[in-house]
């Protein structure tokens, strides 16, 4: 297949404004038109003149600020609309105009009232007069893909010989499949008179979830410019998301032979402030922008990643400037997503140590869904450094009121015979309590000097993090940590690893001279 260059027509000022709850005011639309061009954007519609002063006043602001794209504003095919389009563009680089007039039998039985034949003289009509204004006059008819194919074939004509330079075809409600929309652009391109004169577009919705691929199949059929906006937002379920169009040319490009000329690495960032000026959130399964896009929490999908990106990865995020690719540590993740991100922040473990941090991990993620870096720091500095536990945790239970005696159940197991002891406690707090259970089971009364909470992530499954500062009565203190989403748990495990590292000390201190020992 020979290569050709595909242009883009951005309507997400216009077509993308009028998604439920979007008001745009004009320096929102100067500045999302300012990055459609830095995007690379050919044709920028930034809105609809006619319909008010400050739509009216959008559209020239637009067509002054950018110097590249063409800047184009809706009108219906009459000359009012048409007027106040160029009285919006005439001081604009490169002005044009969109002009639309519905053709289907529904539109014109139920909206237009109006006969082929009168819709066939309008739409001669009004390219006509636009063309005595602009150096650029787009048609559409509206419903195009639910037009008469006969009849198409004529409106095209009509609008070719009254000087058209570009003839969209709309799916305006998302109703064919690809290969009927495709073939439309292959009826026309061998039925209508001066085809060659025009460009030919396509404009897709998103109503049947088909936009995108109605938008590659009208490519494949020939069309020469493509129409939807950032992120699919639009009328009802949106248009064709450019994004996508764009990412599958790139990606694809030995099946469809197509360039764009854009600049794919200002996707992101155009995406990211489309969103943030319409307050439009992106979803995260999103193709190409969502946060998911390239993020993998599966361990099969994780380890092959690790092995080569492209078993799991068509783009890459940098093409499209996205950050790097995110092994999401989480409750699919595998031992070997989670050594090597262990690795990435400077760790080395061997495999039974490995073995025992993957356990705490696992532990981890099933209380909290996204495991972030500074979680995975202080769950493995929680015991870096240490010796063999003699301690560790199991269980805590709790019970507590305002007008009742905290009261905690412990239990713990005893490594050095694998003992599970359990033991309960009342205390002037839930934290007292557990404390004085595990002082019980150890038959030691051990002293808190200090005992501090931080929090290490955000939200509500925020990982805690317990500091004790123990000491055995003596000159020997110790610290003790412990991290968990509930902090009662992280206070528990705190204060059995300063027990622990007390308990070390003091068998250190019985050894004879010239034995060696571990440090802690």
């Amino acid at each position: 297949m020979s290569s050709r260059t595909v242009q883009f027509f951005d309507t997400t000022l216009r077509d993308g404004e009028q998604s439920p709850g979007v008001n745009l005011n004009v320096e929102e639309k100067v500045e999302i038109a300012l990055q459609l061009e830095k995007l690379g954007i050919q044709v920028i519609e930034a809105g609809f003149a006619a319909s008010s002063a400050g739509d009216r006043e959008a559209v020239r602001r637009v067509g002054e600020a950018v110097h590249t794209p063409i800047v184009v504003s809706l009108a219906r095919a009459v000359d009012v609309d048409i007027d106040a389009a160029w009285d919006a563009l005439k001081t604009a680089t490169n002005p044009g105009v969109h002009i639309f007039l519905a053709t289907s039998p529904i539109h014109r039985q139920y909206k237009l009232n109006m006969t082929k034949e009168e819709i066939l003289n309008q739409v001669e009509a009004a390219v006509r007069y636009a063309k005595r204004f602009f150096p650029h006059v787009e048609f559409s008819p509206e419903d195009g893909g639910r037009t008469e194919l006969d009849f198409l074939c004529q409106v095209a004509e009509r609008v070719i010989e009254a000087g058209a330079d570009v003839l969209n075809i709309p799916d305006t409600v998302g109703y064919l499949s690809p290969q009927e929309y495709g073939n439309i652009f292959r009826h026309l391109k061998s039925h209508v008179n001066g085809i060659e004169k025009v460009k030919l577009s396509a404009h897709c919705h998103d109503d049947l979830g088909m936009a995108t691929a109605n938008t590659l199949a009208a490519i494949e059929a020939g069309v020469e410019q493509v129409e939807g906006t950032i992120n699919g937002i639009g009328e009802r379920a949106g248009n064709a998301a450019l994004e996508e169009v764009a990412m599958a040319l790139a990606t694809r490009s030995t099946y469809y032979g197509v360039k764009t000329n854009l600049q794919l690495a200002e996707i992101a960032r155009t995406s990211r402030i489309v969103s943030k000026m319409t307050g439009m959130f992106v979803p995260g399964n999103k193709a190409v922008v969502g946060a998911n896009a390239f993020a993998h929490e599966s361990g099969i999908h994780q380890d092959g990643m690790l092995k080569h990106a492209s078993t799991y990865e068509i783009m890459r995020p940098e093409t499209v400037g996205q950050a790097d690719t995110r092994l999401v540590l989480g409750k699919h993740s595998g031992r070997h997503a989670f050594r090597d991100k262990l690795v990435q922040l400077g760790y080395a473990f061997n495999d039974q140590q490995i073995n025992h941090l993957f356990h705490r991990f696992k532990e981890l993620t099933d209380r909290k869904k996204l495991i972030e870096d500074d979680d995975l720091v202080s769950l493995v500095e929680e015991r870096i450094g240490d010796e063999e536990e003699v301690y560790s945790f199991e269980t805590v239970q709790v019970a507590y009121g305002n007008q009742s005696v905290p009261t905690a159940s412990l239990r713990i197991k005893d490594n050095r015979d694998q003992r599970l002891l359990e033991e309960a406690a009342c205390g002037n707090g839930s934290v007292d309590a557990i404390f004085k259970a595990i002082d019980r089971i150890t038959n030691e009364a051990w002293h808190l000097e200090d005992y501090r909470i931080v929090s290490v992530t955000h939200g509500k499954d925020a990982l805690g993090e317990v500091y004790v500062k123990l000491s055995d009565g003596e000159e020997s203190t110790v610290q003790g940590r412990g991290v968990s989403t509930d902090v009662l748990e992280a206070s528990a495990r705190a204060y059995i690893h300063g027990v622990n590292r007390l308990l070390a000390r003091r068998n250190r201190e019985k050894q004879p001279a010239g034995v060696g020992s571990i440090s802690g």
